[in-house]
């Protein structure tokens, strides 16, 4: 009994695991990016789990998506811009993965999810000091000999359930994992019929895989297993690919050629077909699958891995438990960083953000002196301000933006702080209530909550983060009427998390994590044009859609400041993500001196987006504060030299 037997062992009761675990927030994950493509991202077993991900969605939302090595992020992290990003580790030790990580949430303007099986790893700490990273841990106290087993299994299982269940056409997979099948036998009926296939593969030295293209996960492990373990030599290819030159093998070598086709219903006819033209010594094998379902993909991964053990039992070798040299350990282990440097800024891209929103992001425009002169007179005009109030939007700004109520990053508390105490008006404008002035109590000292003013409900109701009153009034006939339709988009299947009535201020609609804001108010705009009613007040932000009463906008906060406080308008700075119509900073981002962090206005005389292209939300947030330089008397100016490094006097932090 080696130790990769061994391990095959337990692929039993790691399937009892993981049919029984609780896959809703990764259901919610895999729902959220529903339409859209995919990255998934992962060495070795945790690759194959990523092709398992990129494949089924395929299958099942027709969104072209990726698997890709981390080093492939690591190299372009622009890969990550616009996709939702999955990244696997099953123990979050690779230091490959961590860097992947890190350079994907630079440059990611969509949701990313982690899938690892342990709680406590590198990872996990990257993680968790990272803004806006949705963490799925299924913890695996058991670990893997060299070759991904149950890990691969685990997380296998876990992904291919929630697309099943999420599919209403789609059989849930077995409860027990005898019940996985190939197509007209058990698994271990096919590989004891096969063990001289894999006698004869182990003189032979080399496989040729073939495949069907629903069936690439399977493919894809089993040469990674067969080649991480230097059993044989492997060659993969589609069964249509084989016949387009890899055939002269089995003419000029075909005593280091075996073939194996991994088929499904859909191919067998084409299969056999060129099965029956291979020369009758060229030994083959077919491994049967009875469709490309997630069930029938994962028999598929388990029947593979026995192969393996069978392969590596002819060539007396352990793959769980190899000698590895120290070379291997050392090559494994190389600081990605050191080696490999990040991405440089792009030097126009603050052009490119404002082309972007305009509609023309790529190619380059042919003529860009109006915009170069447009950006140099803004950027002058706020360098060349003093400045006694800044107006923040809050999701996405301040904290990560996501469906649930979360206080900002220390971080950025601490530059509040800061200016508060240097007499800074500061004014915080968002679609939220009284959770956003509760989470905000949570992070700040209670002698600055008097100083905070807020703009709740988008401006609706303007109060400050000491009060605790509530606002009560009924809805109008309006909101009525949306509440309703909205309400039924929700009970046909229209993807809505929830509905909250804030009367008499606004109805918000939000969805989940990753869904496509910029679709969804496509379809509720839509539905109210249907009823007759007025869209022009409908607003999105990354996670929700707003509708408005009349009246109603951030631009309100901007109002009461100026009045409240004595301020002349140029002495305001407002800052947010969603600068373009429909976003709901677009009133906040339509004063005349603004910054964006992430989607900018689209005038050319405000809201543009200065902090560094791969710095967004947040992160670009920080960069603006950071770079403020307190005066006397409340006041502060800012100047967005990239090069200048703040010091720990101008940030108030050590």
């Amino acid at each position: 009994m080696t130790h990769y037997k061994n391990e095959l062992t337990d692929l039993e009761g790691t399937y009892k695991q993981a049919v029984e675990a609780d896959v809703g927030a990764l259901k919610n994950a895999i729902k959220g990016a529903s339409d859209s493509s995919v990255i998934g991202i992962g060495s070795g077993g945790s690759f194959t789990v990523a092709s398992l991900l990129c494949n089924l969605h395929e299958a099942y939302t027709g969104r072209v998506s990726r698997p890709s090595t981390p080093l492939e992020i690591i190299c372009n992290p622009n890969l990550a811009s616009s996709s939702p990003v999955f990244l696997i580790s099953a123990e979050g030790k690779n230091p490959d993965i961590i860097e992947a990580l890190r350079r994907a949430r630079l440059h990611s303007a969509r949701a990313i999810h982690l899938l690892t099986n342990r709680a406590n790893s590198p990872l996990i700490n990257t993680a968790e000091k990272i803004n806006d990273i949705d963490i799925n841990i299924f913890q695996l106290e058991k670990k893997d000999g060299y070759l991904a087993t149950n890990s691969l299994l685990m997380d296998s299982v876990l992904v291919a359930r929630a697309y099943a269940e999420l599919d209403r056409t789609t059989k849930d997979l077995p409860n027990s994992f005898d019940q996985l099948h190939l197509k007209d036998e058990s698994i271990s009926s096919w590989l004891e019929r096969n063990d001289s296939f894999a006698k004869q593969v182990v003189q032979r030295r080399g496989l040729i895989i073939t495949y069907s293209p629903w069936l690439r996960p399977i493919a894809a492990d089993l040469e990674s297993k067969l080649s991480e373990a230097a059993l044989l030599y492997c060659q993969l290819a589609d069964i249509r690919s084989f016949a387009h030159g890899r055939h002269l093998w089995l003419a000029d070598r075909p005593e280091d050629c075996a073939i194996l086709a991994l088929t499904e219903p859909s191919l067998e006819g084409l299969w056999a077909k060129m099965q029956g033209l291979i020369p009758a010594d060229i030994p083959s094998a077919t491994m049967c699958l009875a469709g490309a379902t997630p069930s029938d993909l994962i028999a598929g991964l388990v029947a593979e891995m026995g192969l393996v053990a069978n392969i590596a039992r002819h060539s007396n070798k352990d793959p769980g438990r190899p000698q590895v040299p120290q070379f291997g350990r050392d090559l494994y282990y190389i600081d990605i960083p050191e080696h490999v440097a990040p991405p440089e800024d792009i030097a126009d891209h603050a052009e490119r953000a404002k082309y972007e929103v305009l509609g023309a992001r790529w190619p380059s425009m042919s003529n860009p002196g109006p915009m170069t002169r447009a950006l140099g007179a803004f950027r002058a005009s706020v360098e060349g301000r003093i400045f006694r109030a800044i107006v923040f939007d809050y999701d996405g700004t301040l904290c990560p933006s996501q469906l649930k109520d979360s206080i900002p990053p220390r971080e950025i508390l601490d530059q509040m702080i800061r200016l508060s105490n240097a007499g800074v008006v500061i004014a915080i404008a968002s679609g939220r209530g009284g959770s956003m002035r509760d989470r905000l109590r949570d992070g700040l000292p209670e002698e600055v909550w008097q100083k905070i003013q807020l703009g709740l409900y988008n401006g609706g109701w303007i109060t400050n983060c000491a009060e605790t009153s509530e606002s009560e009034a009924a809805t109008s006939e309006f909101l009525f009427h949306v509440l309703r339709i909205v309400n039924q988009l929700k009970s046909i299947g229209v993807p809505i998390a929830n509905v909250k009535c804030n009367p008499p201020y606004q109805i918000s609609v939000r969805f989940p994590d990753g869904t496509d804001t910029e679709r969804m108010w496509f379809v509720i705009a839509d539905a109210l044009l249907q009823a007759g009613l007025d869209v022009a007040h409908m607003v999105r932000s990354k996670h929700s859609i707003d509708i408005l009463a009349d009246g109603i906008s951030k631009s309100k906060l901007v109002v009461h400041l100026i009045q409240k406080f004595g301020l002349l308008p140029d002495e305001v700075l407002t800052l947010g993500d969603q600068g373009a119509w429909p976003g709901n900073d677009a009133a906040l981002l339509d004063h005349r001196y603004s910054l964006s962090v992430d989607s900018p206005s689209r005038r050319l005389d405000r809201g543009w987006k200065l902090a560094p292209f791969h710095k967004r939300d947040v992160d670009a947030t920080l960069w603006y504060l950071e770079r403020i330089h307190i005066l006397d008397g409340g006041r502060f100016h800012i100047r967005f030299d990239a090069n200048a490094q703040p010091s720990a006097a101008n940030t108030g932090m050590k």
